[in-house]
Order: C-alpha cells, then sequence, then structure tokens
C-alpha cells in the first residue's frame, strides 16, 4: 500500500489487470491521469496479470480482492463498498459493471455513485454467438444496467449500440473519449526501432497491431498485402501474438508473402514501430474505438481502417480523414493502401483528428461526468 492508504478515496476504479492489452492501458492512463491531479483513489483489482502496474502512480492505493475472477469477486466487494463507502465507484467492463450493481445493493451503499465505462460494441461481440447464448447475455444487462448512474461509452457507435442492448434513456450513457495520447507515448516513439525493415528506407513497410485473433481479421490483410505487393515492392509486419499466429504464417506461404511478412511476436513498445511505419492498417471485424489507429495517428502515421463497428469512422470522420473499407474485403483495403501510400495526409490533419484522445482532456471528462473535482483545474481543457 502507498502513503495514501490512510486517506478516504473520493474515488474507487474496480478492473482486471489481465494482460497487456488496451483496457488495461486506458485504465492505467487514466488513474495515473487522476492521482496527478490530487485525486485519493482506490485501485481494486480483480487480477493482477500485467506489468502494467508497475506504472501505477504511487499515490494510488491498490487493493487486491483475492479473486482471479470477477464472479467470485462479488463478496470482498461487497466487503470494500459497506466498510469504505467511497463517492464513485468506476467500473471497466460489462461484468464488471454489473458486479458493482449487485456489490452496492448488498452492501447497502447507496450514496456511492457507479459508473461503468464500456469499451466494446456489445452487438458486434455477441454476433457469433447463438441467439439463446446472446440472449442470455442480454438479460443480466436489461436487469443490472438500469441501476448504474451512467455509463460511459468510448464511441458514439459504442453508445447507440449500448442504448439498444440495455434500454436505457439516452441520457443514462455518453461518449468520453479513451486517454489514449500521453507525454510516454510520445517518449516511447524515439526509441530505437524495434524491427530491422524499419531502418531501411529501401522499401514502404505497412504495420498491423493487435491480438492475432478472429476480431482483428488480419487474413483479410494478409490477402490484401499480396495484392498490393503484386504492384510494388513493400513489407509487412504484425506485432501481437495470438491463437491465430501459426494461421497467418501458413495463409503468408500460400501467398507467396513469405519473405515480406514478418510477426515478431509482443513488442514492449510498438510507438517506435507506428512512428517509422509508412502506413498503419486496421483490419478488425470489431472494435470500440481502436487505440491502435488512435496512436498511429497522433505519431503521424497515415492509415487506414475497417468501417467496422465501432469506432473508425468517428476518428476518420467517415473517410474524410484516411480510407475506410468493408470489413473483410481485401480488394477494396488494398486499393486504399495503395492510395494512401501515394498520397498520405498532412501530419496536421491526423492531429487535429485526435486531440479529444489526449489523456488529460479525456480525465477531465471522466471528472466531469462522475461528478468529482481536483485540485488541479481543468479549465485549460474545457
Amino acid at each position: 500500500m502507498s502513503k495514501a492508504a490512510d486517506n478516504h478515496p473520493a474515488l474507487a476504479i474496480l478492473v482486471s489487470f489481465s494482460g497487456e492489452g488496451g483496457v488495461e492501458r486506458m485504465m492505467l492512463n487514466l488513474t495515473n491521469a487522476f492521482a496527478e491531479r490530487g485525486l485519493p483513489v482506490d485501485l481494486l483489482l480483480i487480477k493482477t496479470d500485467s506489468k502494467h502496474l508497475d506504472d501505477i502512480h504511487p499515490a494510488v492505493r491498490r487493493i487486491e480482492l483475492g479473486s482471479r475472477h470477477t464472479a467470485t469477486s462479488l463478496l470482498p466487494l461487497t466487503r470494500y463498498l459497506k466498510q469504505t463507502r467511497p463517492p464513485c465507484l468506476l467500473a471497466a467492463k460489462d461484468r464488471a459493471g454489473r458486479l458493482a450493481v449487485i456489490a452496492r445493493a448488498l452492501a447497502g451503499a447507496t450514496t456511492t455513485r457507479l459508473i461503468l465505462r464500456l469499451g466494446t460494441n456489445l452487438t458486434a461481440a455477441f454476433a457469433h454467438k447463438s441467439p439463446w447464448r446472446m440472449g442470455l447475455r442480454r438479460l443480466p444487462i436489461r436487469l443490472l444496467y438500469p441501476h448504474l448512474d451512467k455509463v460511459i461509452a468510448v464511441s458514439e457507435g459504442v453508445r447507440q449500440d449500448t442504448l439498444a442492448v440495455s434500454g436505457l434513456e439516452p441520457d443514462r450513457v455518453q461518449v468520453v473519449r479513451n486517454p489514449v495520447i500521453t507525454p510516454r507515448l510520445l517518449e516511447s516513439a524515439a526509441a530505437p526501432a524495434p524491427h530491422p525493415w524499419l531502418d531501411k528506407p529501401d522499401q514502404p513497410v505497412i504495420l498491423g497491431a493487435g491480438r492475432l485473433t478472429l476480431q482483428k481479421d488480419f487474413h483479410t490483410l494478409l490477402r490484401a498485402f499480396a495484392a498490393l505487393r503484386s504492384t510494388r515492392r513493400c513489407r509487412l509486419i504484425i506485432l501481437g501474438d495470438g491463437r491465430q499466429r501459426q494461421a497467418l504464417l501458413e495463409l503468408g506461404r500460400e501467398l507467396g508473402i513469405e519473405q515480406d511478412l514478418s510477426l515478431p511476436g509482443f513488442t514492449p513498445n510498438p510507438y517506435a514501430a507506428m512512428q517509422r511505419a509508412d502506413l498503419f492498417v486496421l483490419s478488425s471485424r470489431w472494435e470500440g474505438s481502436p487505440n491502435v489507429l488512435t496512436e498511429a495517428m497522433a505519431l503521424g502515421t497515415p492509415v487506414v481502417s475497417t468501417d467496422c463497428p465501432s469506432g473508425p469512422s468517428e476518428i476518420l470522420e467517415r473517410g474524410r480523414i484516411c480510407p475506410l473499407v468493408p470489413v473483410g474485403d481485401w480488394q477494396a483495403l488494398a486499393k486504399a493502401m495503395a492510395a494512401v501510400l501515394d498520397d498520405p495526409p498532412d501530419r496536421a490533419v491526423l492531429d487535429e483528428a485526435v486531440r479529444e484522445y489526449e489523456v488529460e482532456r479525456s480525465a477531465s471528462r471522466y471528472l466531469e461526468t462522475m461528478k468529482l473535482t481536483t485540485s488541479h483545474t481543468d479549465a485549460a481543457f474545457d
């Protein structure tokens, strides 16, 4: 525990740190931004399997609930709320939000406001499930979400989907952009190139990043790259690891692109690669608000994205900033990649498009939504 252990928290944050993914990174950025402003924060941890926890601000009080799963965290969370009664609890992800509703009721902590941060398009995430399983997922949302004080959606697409799935009134769900752009991101981008191809300007390097899963649809990216490579010299790097790694390598061999395809696995600092790449491509089937797309643009790298639900269309202003292509359409993706390589957008246009994703702006919006104040003024970000 930190020196803040004796302070009564103004905010409790309930989150499961189960890796180095986008949710964990966004909650790290938010938590640290709140602490920097002097807000007493309790970080309630369901899981602690993440290197991001090494970077938590020292003023944050870390409380491990002693459970490895959200479903078995009910009793320790109830005890915490009954004993501490923080003015506000921010829960990250759907399951944590539903858990918080039940725990608050059991604890009788009626003065604690409950805020849920949703970073996923629920309908798209459920789409591969059978109708009866989808119904089972929707039922607890319909029953429990009305007991939340507010839902924060990371994009307008996620907001509209949440309204449809939950049945909440429109004023109960508010969009706040992710705290993506931090001073550390910009500093990390200046590190040495993590791949030898990025130090060789003889041919363009295209970059993808994310877990190697069905959601990210890197199979479509490989097919688009193969089509592009048939007309010009170029290389493709995909940062990340996952179950589909072997399948992607086999597809690369089938397409005859293995010499210009690299899957180096998880990279602790992807930003040094993002800044040096000639093009970043998001090929996802669905997202909430794709942080990697925002990060690449903040670093001045041109992008191409699928028009997946949700987020890319909002970031790219429906294709005005950079091209959007249909999900799964490798021909359209190849054409868009070629067009951006030939005529990349101005850096200033990219910067302006992601301004609302700066960490201080995002933190200010969260505090406004949670009705919390800090010792630092937010006037500069209004």
